[in-house]
């Protein structure tokens, strides 16, 4: 009995949408809806918007 296909995850970048920078990397459930945070930025020293990028 193993998984199924349908519980694999996809890797995915959340991207600063300041900089452009791949600051984090997120495992995920395909076909769902795309990611908006706000997460920490280093080269900016602060909070920024980071949106969901695939490879």
């Amino acid at each position: 009995m193993g998984k199924k296909n349908k519980d694999k995850k996809e890797v995915v970048f959340l991207v600063c949408s300041e900089t452009g920078d791949r600051n984090y990397t997120i495992r995920k459930k395909p076909r769902s809806a795309k990611i908006e945070v706000k997460k920490y930025s280093s080269r900016l020293r602060k909070h920024t918007l980071h949106t969901e990028k695939k490879k």
